[in-house]
């Protein structure tokens, strides 16, 4: 097939669910409900699944019908209780953050741990737009008023509900009126 035959059509947005919350907890059910918003609205999630609120992330997503790729750390490419369709071993440890960091359009932040600091200081560097969940407790609750270092590398548009969310989307243009 020659270059004048192959589709013109963009991909899909990606947004990466970066973080940490506990089942039963606000920011865990809002990380869910995420992950479905994300899946109805035709985005692809992209989520380590390696806690529980980004694994409850992606399930939404999927169960929503929606696309889920999952970059683990392992090599073990025959991983069968993990929610996506696609499954990329990354063989790098945490090193793979770096790659969850630069597989969206964007990155949710949603509490946060050490793994989730390092994610989110990539996605900085790489001027990847950060949107933390906020009201909830954790890291993403201080990093709009507290952003990685002074040099304003990417947007920092908080959200609080999946209305907020929705707003945040729609102002970097990863939401078509048609989805």
């Amino acid at each position: 097939m020659n270059a004048t035959a192959t589709s013109t059509k963009s991909r899909a947005p990606q947004v990466c669910v970066l973080g940490s919350a506990e089942p039963g907890s606000p920011a865990y059910e809002l990380a869910g409900a995420a992950g479905e918003f994300l899946a109805r609205r035709g985005v692809t999630v992209v989520s380590g699944c390696g806690s529980p609120a980004t694994r409850f992330a992606a399930e939404r997503a999927l169960a929503a019908g929606g696309l889920v790729v999952s970059i683990v750390p392992s090599d073990d490419i025959g991983l069968r209780d993990w929610p996506c369709t696609v499954l990329i071993p990354s063989g790098m440890g945490d090193a793979r953050n770096l790659m969850m960091a630069l597989a969206g359009d964007a990155c949710i932040v949603i509490g946060g741990r050490a793994g989730t600091i390092s994610e989110v200081c990539l996605a900085w560097l790489h001027r990847r737009p950060l949107l933390p969940l906020t009201g909830c407790g954790g890291w993403s609750d201080q990093l709009e008023r507290n952003p990685p270092d002074e040099r304003g590398n990417s947007r920092i548009l908080s959200w609080s509900s999946i209305a907020d969310l929705q707003r945040g989307l729609a102002e970097l243009g990863l939401l078509a009126s048609g989805r």
